[in-house]
C-alpha cells in the first residue's frame, strides 16, 4: 500500500494575496487611529531609551559595523544603512519593554514593524498613510501566526517576537518595495531561514531580549530584497514538517489553526494592548489589582503579613521561577519579569514607573522584605493566553484579608488605552531626553501620518536630542558623533 503525503496549506500565498491586495479604504477610521497610538508609543520609548546605558553599547556595537545611508536612528542626528537603522531603532522600541504586546500571540508586533517602515521610508518616497498601512499588515500577520501557537513558543524556550515578528516585517517590507504577490510568498520562505530568539535571557537578566525585534527587522528587510530579486525560497514557510510551526512549537497542525479568513475585516490590532507600566505584560493586572488594594484600604506596608499572586501557570516560568532570583533581581531587567518584585515595589511606592526598577529602587530594604513574603499560585480565574489575568491576596497581621483579581489587564482590548493616556506616557518618556517642545513636534508628525503625502517631517523630527536627560533643555553631544 502506498502512502500518500498530506496536503499543505498554502498559508505562505493566502497572507501574500490578502496583504498585495490591501486597500486603504478598507481600514476602519478607528484602526487607523490607533494604529497611530501605537506607532508614536513605540517611537517614545524609542527616544526614552536612550537614558539608559544599553542603548550607548547598542549603539557603539551597531558603529562599529556599520554601513553609510540615509536611513534615521530614533534619537541620532546622523544616519545609517537601512538594515543597521532597523536594527537599532528595533532594540530601542523594545530595549525597555515598555512597547505594546498582542494580547493572544504575546509579540511586541510594533517593535519591529515600525523599525522596517521607517527603514524603507527613508529610502523610498512614502506617504504616511502607507507607513501605517505597512505596520498594520505586519501587526494582523504578526498577531495571526503568533496566535495560532497557543502559547508554546516560551514553553519551548522561544521569544515570540523573535520568532515571529520577522514575518508580517517581511511582507510589509515586500508590500512598501512594490513588490507582487510572488516575491511575498518568497521573502516569507527566506525568513523561516532566519527567525530565532531565545528566553536565555531569563536566567541572567541579560540583554539579548532587546535586540529580538531589531533582528526581525533588519532581516525582514534583507529577506524582501532578496525575494524581490528573485531568490529561490521554500513556498510554504509555516506548515510542513521544517515548517516554522513544526520547528517552534513542534506541532506541524497549528498551521491549520491560524484564522486568516477574517483578516483585514476583524483586525487584530483591536486586540493590540499599549503597556501602562514599563514591566513584562505578564505582571501588569497583578500590580494594578495591588495599588487597587493599597487606595481602597489605605493598607500600610508594615501592617502586611504577606502576600499571594494569583495567575495562570503556564507565565510562572517567566515571572515567578526561579524564585529566589525573581525576589531579589539583581538587575533592572531582571526586575521586569518578576510578579514579586513589581507588587512589591508598586506597594511600597505607591507606582510603577521606570524609577522604581532602578538601582536605589532594588537595593530598598522594604521592597526586598516585602518581596520576600510574596508567593505566587495558579488562579483558575485567569484567561491566559488570550489576556493577561491577574490578582493578589494580601493577608494583615491583624488576621483581615484583602483580594483583588483583574480578569482584563489594563491596555488590552475592552480596556484599551485612551489617547490622552498614550500621549501622557509619550510625553513622559520622551521628556527624558528632550524639550516639550520637540516632543509636541513628534506627536504631532505621527498623528498627520495619516494625512501626511509623505515621512519627510517624521524623519526629521526623529532626528537627535536637544536636550539633556531629565529635560532641562541643555544641549547634548554624547550621542551625536558621525557613523563609522
Amino acid at each position: 500500500m502506498t502512502g500518500t503525503t498530506p496536503e499543505i496549506r498554502p498559508l505562505s500565498r493566502e497572507i501574500a494575496e490578502s496583504c498585495m491586495g490591501l486597500e486603504a479604504l478598507a481600514v476602519p477610521a478607528a484602526v487607523w487611529s490607533y494604529t497611530k497610538r501605537c506607532v508614536a508609543d513605540a517611537i517614545g520609548i524609542g527616544f526614552a531609551s536612550h537614558h539608559y546605558e544599553f542603548s550607548q553599547r547598542a549603539i557603539a556595537g551597531v558603529r562599529a559595523m556599520a554601513s553609510p545611508g540615509s536611513a534615521v536612528v530614533i534619537g541620532l542626528e546622523d544616519t545609517f544603512a537601512p538594515r543597521d537603522a532597523a536594527l537599532l531603532n528595533g532594540t530601542l522600541v523594545h530595549g525597555l519593554d515598555f512597547d505594546d504586546t498582542h494580547m493572544g500571540s504575546v509579540v511586541h508586533c510594533s517593535a519591529s514593524a515600525v523599525p522596517m517602515a521607517l527603514a524603507i521610508a527613508a529610502e523610498s518616497p512614502l506617504s504616511g498613510k502607507s507607513l501605517l498601512l505597512s505596520v498594520l499588515m505586519a501587526t494582523e500577520i504578526d498577531a495571526r501566526l503568533g496566535s495560532a501557537a497557543g502559547g508554546t513558543f516560551q514553553q519551548l524556550g522561544f521569544h515570540p517576537t523573535g520568532v515571529v515578528g520577522i514575518f508580517g516585517a517581511a511582507v510589509a517590507a515586500v508590500r512598501l518595495l512594490g513588490g507582487s504577490v510572488d516575491d511575498a510568498v518568497r521573502a516569507q520562505g527566506i525568513a523561516l531561514s532566519m527567525a530565532g530568539g531565545s528566553m536565555a535571557f531569563l536566567d541572567a537578566g541579560a540583554w539579548t531580549k532587546r535586540l529580538h525585534p531589531g533582528w526581525a527587522a533588519q532581516s525582514a528587510l534583507a529577506a524582501a530584497k532578496l525575494a524581490l530579486a528573485g531568490f529561490e525560497a521554500p513556498s510554504e514557510a509555516y506548515a510542513g514538517r521544517y515548517g516554522f510551526f513544526e520547528l517552534f512549537t513542534r506541532d506541524a497542525s497549528h498551521a491549520d489553526r491560524v484564522d486568516w479568513k477574517g483578516v483585514f475585516e476583524d483586525f487584530a490590532m483591536s486586540s493590540v494592548a499599549i503597556k501602562p507600566y514599563p514591566i513584562c505584560h505578564f505582571n501588569h493586572a497583578s500590580v494594578d489589582a495591588a495599588l487597587a488594594l493599597r487606595r481602597i484600604h489605605q493598607l500600610e506596608i508594615d501592617d502586611v503579613d504577606s502576600i499571594t499572586i494569583g495567575l495562570h501557570e503556564r507565565q510562572f516560568g517567566v515571572v515567578v521561577e526561579p524564585e529566589a532570583r525573581k525576589k531579589a533581581p539583581d538587575s533592572e531587567y531582571e526586575a521586569k519579569f518578576s510578579a514579586a518584585y513589581a507588587v512589591a515595589a508598586a506597594l511600597v511606592r505607591g507606582k510603577l514607573g521606570l524609577r522604581e526598577l532602578d538601582e536605589d529602587s532594588r537595593s530598598d530594604p522594604r521592597i526586598l522584605d516585602l518581596a520576600a513574603r510574596i508567593g505566587c499560585e495558579h488562579d483558575e480565574r485567569s484567561q491566559y493566553p488570550s489576556v493577561f489575568s491577574g490578582g493578589v491576596r494580601i493577608q494583615m497581621k491583624d488576621g483581615s484579608c484583602h483580594e483583588h483579581f483583574e480578569t482584563v489587564n489594563r491596555g488590552a482590548e475592552g480596556r484599551l488605552l485612551s489617547e490622552a493616556d498614550v500621549k501622557q506616557k509619550f510625553v513622559q518618556n520622551c521628556r527624558l531626553v528632550m524639550s516639550a517642545a520637540k516632543t509636541q513636534d513628534l506627536w504631532d508628525a505621527v498623528m498627520g501620518l495619516d494625512t501626511a503625502h509623505d515621512c519627510s517631517d517624521l524623519l526629521t523630527q526623529l532626528r537627535g536630542l536637544d536636550t539633556v536627560p531629565g529635560g532641562t533643555g541643555q544641549q547634548t553631544t554624547g550621542l551625536r558623533r558621525a557613523a563609522c
